[in-house]
């Protein structure tokens, strides 16, 4: 039975031995992943994951140029804008079933242009996988954007399972300087710890393993994925169409008849 709302209550979906909680309230935020019972996301104060709309990781200095004009964002991480700006806002639930659901945001002030973000979330029938599905349209005027997901995987899941694994076979990192921004340089990738971008042009394939209890892979069409796995109790797996300032070096233009639409797919399975 599918209905529709707006209200901005919690969204829970079911499906197999998955159970996924939406907030949308809270910038259509997941705010729990549970597969038979464990969860995924991490819980607390940096939790579940996060969209990032119109922009992914840092603008430098929260200004970049679109049609000769420079544009100044509200400074949220040091001297630079972080992660876009709904991911604290309050969404719309368009319509929910059992295993699907839909949420709409209105992009307003302080994001210079008018327009509509939207999230898909569906879990598969059988409760192995989770797409993610995001839409990001111009009311009037184009303009420039980004999108992608912050998700805060859990590094450790209990029960003696020890410490995430993370594969990924990237074709290049971006080099990173000494502000956590992008220099344009293009380098082998380093091994870890990090908090690094790198390209996969043929789309983005990381697998997750944490021992004895379960394999997820984070697959999508964008072609960067920026890894974080500098804190003690999560790691981040970040598919998103460009790079951190990328309004500045990568912008992908919104039109009025052109969207930006990305979506990325997670799918379980018991470790090997």
């Amino acid at each position: 039975m599918t209905h529709t709302a707006t209200t901005d209550a919690d969204v829970t979906l079911r499906a197999g031995n998955a159970e996924l909680t939406v907030e949308p309230h809270r910038g259509c935020r997941l705010a729990s992943l549970k597969v038979s019972g464990t969860e995924l996301l991490r819980q607390g104060k940096r939790y579940g994951s996060f969209v990032m709309v119109p922009w992914c990781g840092r603008t430098e200095h929260g200004r970049f140029r679109s049609g000769g004009e420079l544009y100044q964002l509200p400074l949220d991480s040091g001297p630079h804008a972080i992660h876009g700006t709904v991911r604290e806002g309050v969404w719309k639930t368009a319509r929910q079933d059992e295993r699907s659901a839909a949420f709409t945001y209105r992009l307003s002030d302080p994001w210079p242009w008018e327009g509509l973000v939207t999230q898909v979330v569906e879990l598969s029938e059988k409760g192995d996988s989770l797409t993610l599905t995001l839409g990001v349209e111009a009311s009037d005027a184009s303009f420039p954007a980004q999108a992608g997901w912050h998700p805060w995987f859990l590094r450790n899941l209990g029960d003696g399972s020890g410490d995430v694994r993370i594969d990924f076979s990237p074709e290049w990192q971006e080099e990173r300087g000494v502000d956590h921004l992008p220099t344009g340089k293009r380098i082998e990738p380093r091994p870890g710890p990090w908090d690094d971008c790198f390209g996969m042009p043929q789309g983005v394939d990381v697998t997750l393993t944490w021992p004895k209890k379960l394999q997820l892979n984070v697959a999508s069409r964008a072609e960067w994925v920026v890894v974080y796995d500098e804190q003690p109790d999560a790691v981040c797996v970040e598919p998103q169409t460009g790079p951190p300032n990328g309004l500045n070096t990568h912008p992908h233009l919104v039109t009025p008849i052109q969207p930006l639409e990305v979506s990325t797919t997670w799918s379980w399975q018991p470790a090997p």
